[in-house]
């Protein structure tokens, strides 16, 4: 029962961010705990190539570079997609920017960039994804979304990253909004909002982990297995009641925060 429980055997999903940090997390854990086929995203073309060679080594693991920042994208990534496959059982949003600069200095830029990519491209991109999500969808089988935010959307840091704040607040909100609309159609929406893991986003935790831990109740950063493991819950059975709510995956720092 246990192993059926958190199994997403046969299943085929799409990591968005793919190609690093938490996305390659997510699409290693959801290779190993034997999904069908994995696709992964990434906006550079040669490194979302070469982190799907190297992830096939896992399992499926095919490579469909991507801008979804924008809708010519979206459609571009949806339309290789639906080349290859008619349905999809799991979608990560989890590509992702920041930007820091200071408030009387921030640019129109540093907000567009991040607010598009953060918090527009999850909602298009689902809504365009929509028709295969649905066709891989039953009652007893609830297609999945999830979203990856942060403990920024939930709590702040002395950063000065504004959009990125701001973003994955609206995303977390987001998640709930569209959460009541899909369970209509056996989608099941939820989050994730990841604390301090090794990424090019998070160099603090990359390069200064010791200094990062100090500061984390659980008193280390996030492994790749704590970041796979939350996200194949929510993609296996065992998250399918979990319906709107976004899980702080960060060793206690939004609470030590409050």
């Amino acid at each position: 029962m246990s192993h059926q429980l958190f199994s997403i055997a046969g299943r085929t999903a799409l990591v968005t961010g793919g190609s690093r940090g938490i996305g390659r997390m997510i699409a290693a854990g959801y290779l190993k705990a034997g999904a069908r086929r994995v696709y992964i995203s990434a906006r550079k073309a040669a490194a979302c190539d070469q982190a799907a060679r190297e992830l096939s080594t896992l399992g499926d693991c095919v490579s469909i570079p991507a801008d979804v920042s924008n809708l010519a994208g979206i459609k571009g990534l949806v339309d290789a997609l639906a080349a290859r496959e008619s349905a999809l059982d799991i979608l990560v949003n989890n590509a992702g920017a920041a930007w820091s600069a200071p408030f009387d200095e921030f640019p129109e830029s540093g907000w567009d960039k991040v607010v598009d990519l953060n918090l527009k491209a999850p909602f298009f991109l689902t809504q365009a994804l929509a028709p295969m999500l649905r066709a891989a969808a039953s009652p007893a089988r609830p297609a999945k979304v999830i979203n990856v935010a942060s403990i920024d959307g939930i709590s702040t840091n002395p950063l000065e990253t504004y959009s990125y704040h701001g973003s994955k607040a609206g995303l977390i909100h987001l998640t709930r909004r569209m959460a009541l609309r899909l369970i209509r159609d056996h989608i099941v929406v939820s989050g994730i909002a990841p604390g301090p893991f090794a990424s090019d986003m998070n160099t603090a935790a990359r390069d200064e982990s010791d200094k990062v831990a100090a500061r984390v109740p659980a008193a280390r950063i996030g492994t790749d297995d704590d970041m796979a493991g939350v996200a194949i819950y929510l993609a296996s059975r065992a998250g399918d009641y979990v319906v709107g709510e976004t899980i702080a995956v960060d060793g206690g720092v939004t609470i030590a925060r409050g």
